[in-house]
């Protein structure tokens, strides 16, 4: 069998209470994630499948444990070369869609190509192809105060892929949209893993949305169980 694209080995986090003891999150948790698969968390609210996914992405250590990446340990790197693999290899799509409200959903797709210094017009020209790819052609210099919530969310999920990224972690990516608009994003993103293969790993209270992905799994009381669906 080949390597996995992801692995957690005994993952350990906690945070520190105002009262001056501590939680734990995360307790001993592995995890194994194939390449090209759609993994859906589940779990209920504040069990830490944010923080996972933080720690998965780069973005917070772990206390204790490993966090392999195409078979690399990714907290082995220095802070620079995180920051590298976020711009890179990573994709991310958050509840809330964190645009620039000053700049148009073309110059928000393009960002992390800037970030990582590429020349303007081909940052412009992939962003472009990427908002068209997700029925936003005609919304290109549209501030995001001006587009819907889930116009919003298709800018975000843009933004996610302008790198190509191997891995792209979403967290609760309809959580603030209406049935709806849940169902349109939810179409969208398959239909752009199925173009792209990238892996993905989604953490979602919405059952369509964890039901539509390859497999399931629910975070409690710190580690992960198989999740069967209602």
């Amino acid at each position: 069998m080949s390597e996995p694209l992801l692995e957690c080995r005994g993952l350990r986090k906690s945070f520190a209470l105002g009262s001056g003891g501590r939680v734990e999150v995360l307790r001993g948790l592995d995890l194994q994630v194939p390449a090209g698969e759609i993994l859906a968390i589940t779990g209920a609210s504040g069990v830490g499948k944010s923080t996972l996914l933080h720690v998965l992405g780069a973005l917070e250590p772990p206390d204790d444990g490993e966090v392999r990446f195409a078979g690399e340990s990714l907290y082995a790197r220095g802070e620079q070369g995180l920051a590298g693999f976020r711009n890179r290899r990573i994709g991310f799509v958050f509840q809330f869609h964190h645009l620039l409200p000053e700049f148009s959903a073309l110059e928000n797709t393009m960002m992390p190509a800037l970030i990582a210094g590429e020349p303007r017009r081909e940052a412009a020209g992939r962003a472009r192809e990427l908002l068209e790819g997700v029925e936003l052609g005609h919304r290109l210099e549209q501030r995001p105060g001006k587009l819907s919530g889930g116009e919003q969310q298709r800018v975000a999920i843009a933004r996610a892929l302008i790198m190509s990224p191997a891995l792209v972690l979403a967290d609760e990516p309809t959580g603030n949209l209406d049935s709806t608009s849940s169902r349109n994003v939810h179409r969208l993103f398959r239909r752009l893993q199925e173009q792209r293969r990238f892996t993905a790993v989604l953490a979602t209270h919405n059952p369509e949305l964890a039901a539509a992905a390859d497999r399931m799994l629910r975070l409690a009381e710190g580690t992960l169980h198989a999740d069967e669906g209602p």
